[in-house]
């Protein structure tokens, strides 16, 4: 029996050939039916060039299983999750790489009302089905058939339910699709604000989807895959810049001067601008950059909880305490009205909202928290090994610590500066994050000091 190495902690990705095949699709379909025993299954699938064969090898299992397979299409992650629940389906696959490089794919899974299949709910049970049944020869049950859902009108109906399109003013927005699957939400968002005479114009920029990425894999997280916004918000005089990773159930931020905002500040402008509307309801936060955040959320009256970093456990953290909106500074933002699920098109929608009401700025709205809280980013290095080089920077720093959080790897916290360091749950790296009480000095100093510590064995 060949172990399935395309099954990780949260969702599948695996190469194309080695790691993952029609033929695997096809027993994971029938996996996901045996553990769930839906009735009904949203089935979606990106724009990579083998999207389209895994989404029918997936859907056929789910098929031969008996189940109604609810094709809705070419899609983003979100609207996956968005159809789940809306048409009150008993699980959910979306077919997505998401950011991975070009020779990869992969699926992401939810059960009923959009909830996370992950490692500890039930994905390792659906790897263990499927490897079973490698070489077998598989009976089929009856009664399983596939129906072509509309569900995009309805979504996008939803997504402007989030914000006040009375209150939004003329504004020119850069949209940089990357080639990936969001243009066509773009598309019917801009079809609806016509309609509804919102003064809104969208510049298009790689919007085409195209599994051959002729500009590069869709991942606005890297420094150099910035350059194309940043010049076409400078060259069009631009409010603002928006783009998005392939599935984009993440979307990345541009100042009107094209300065990349960190994911880190947004969460706490989209905390801001959820307590404006609905005081006091709590806010889901993660452990690697917090000040910002907590400052922001108590002067707004509202409830800060820290959660472990990674959606499943924001998404449980947020349904436990029935949280408004959680926010993780590596742009996943997650709402209580989107099945408590992350999506790439509704912060933008309220940022934009929040610079019309205000009248200020995007880059004017952000920077002074970016003084007030300093971060370098995240800094990820690679080490030989992650526990040691944990244990070496905690005993360096511990005896001089105010506190010290074990949330997530090590958060370790004195009068004016805090850091989090913390291993990935996905590559061989350790990530280093960073804030101060507005002391870039400091910051920088410490930033380098943590550095040649962390790598002192590599």
């Amino acid at each position: 029996m060949t172990s399935l190495t395309c099954f990780k902690a949260y969702d599948i990705r695996g190469k194309l050939g080695e790691q993952l095949n029609e033929d695997i699709a096809y027993r994971i379909g029938r996996a996901f039916a045996q553990f769930l025993s839906p009735k009904t299954v949203v089935v979606g699938g990106d724009i990579r060039e083998t999207s389209a064969t895994l989404k029918a090898a997936v859907a056929k299992g789910l098929m031969d299983e008996g189940v109604t397979v609810l094709d809705i299409g070419m899609t983003g992650t979100e609207e996956v999750y968005f159809a789940t629940k809306h048409f009150k389906a008993d699980g959910g696959i979306e077919v997505t790489a998401s950011h991975n490089p070009i020779d990869y794919n992969g699926m992401k899974l939810v059960r009923e009302e959009s909830k996370p299949i992950s490692g500890d709910t039930g994905l390792d049970e659906i790897r263990r089905l499927a490897e079973a049944m490698e070489g077998q020869e598989l009976p089929s049950v009856e009664g399983g058939s596939v129906k072509t859902l509309e569900h995009l009108p309805d979504y996008i109906r939803h997504l402007l339910t989030y914000v006040d399109v009375t209150q939004l003013k003329p504004l020119k927005l850069v949209v940089n699709s990357g080639n990936g699957a969001s243009g066509h939400v773009i598309d019917a968002i801009e079809a609806e604000f016509q309609r509804l005479q919102v003064p809104v114009e969208f510049i298009k920029l790689h919007h085409e989807p195209d599994g051959s990425f002729p500009n590069g894999i869709p991942n606005p997280l890297l420094p150099e895959n910035r350059a194309d916004t940043i010049a076409c918000v400078k060259e069009h005089n631009a409010d603002m810049g928006i783009a998005w990773d392939g599935d984009f159930d993440r979307c990345f931020l541009f100042d009107q001067d094209g300065q990349f905002i960190e994911g880190y500040y947004i969460v706490g402008l989209l905390a801001e601008a959820f307590l404006q509307k609905h005081p006091q309801e709590k806010i889901i936060f993660d452990p690697r950059l917090t000040w910002n955040t907590q400052d922001i959320i108590e002067q707004n009256k509202g409830v800060p909880i820290m959660s472990k970093t990674g959606h499943a456990f924001i998404k449980e953290r947020m349904r436990e305490e029935n949280a408004i909106y959680g926010g993780e500074m590596s742009a996943h933002h997650y709402f209580r009205d989107f099945a408590y699920c992350d999506s790439g098109m509704i912060p933008w929608l309220l940022v934009v909202e929040l610079i019309c009401k205000t009248g200020k700025p995007l880059g004017q709205l952000v920077q002074e928290r970016m003084d007030t809280y300093p971060s370098p980013g995240e800094i990820n290095s690679k080490v030989k090994d992650a526990d040691e080089t944990l244990e070496r920077v905690l005993n360096a720093y511990q005896a001089d610590a105010n506190h010290i959080d074990y949330t997530d790897g090590i958060g370790v916290e004195f009068d004016n500066w805090r850091f989090n360091l913390r291993k990935s749950n996905t590559e061989p790296v350790i990530r280093l994050n960073l804030e101060t009480r507005g002391d870039k000095t400091l910051m920088r100093e410490k930033t380098d000091e943590l550095l040649q510590l962390i790598r002192a064995d590599v």
